[in-house]
């Protein structure tokens, strides 16, 4: 009997972000213009990574809108 096991997970980090003049819809917090980055990894060794910008709130840190 064979068994495998994969641990894979992603994790996603802002790389840098500059204010934008919008509001959150959820908190009517501010919101900014960010650069995303998104890490898939494979027991624990990075073999995928994406970047993309989106425009998160400031307060909540919901992703309001995505540009991928």
């Amino acid at each position: 009997m064979v068994c495998f096991c994969f641990l894979v997970d992603q994790k996603m980090r802002m790389k840098r972000s500059r204010p934008v003049a919008a509001s959150c819809s959820r908190c009517s917090s501010g919101a900014s213009i960010a650069d995303m980055r998104t890490d898939t990894r494979f027991c624990f060794i990075p073999f995928y990574w994406k970047s993309w910008r989106a425009v998160v709130c400031t307060f909540c840190g919901a992703t309001l809108k995505s540009y991928r």
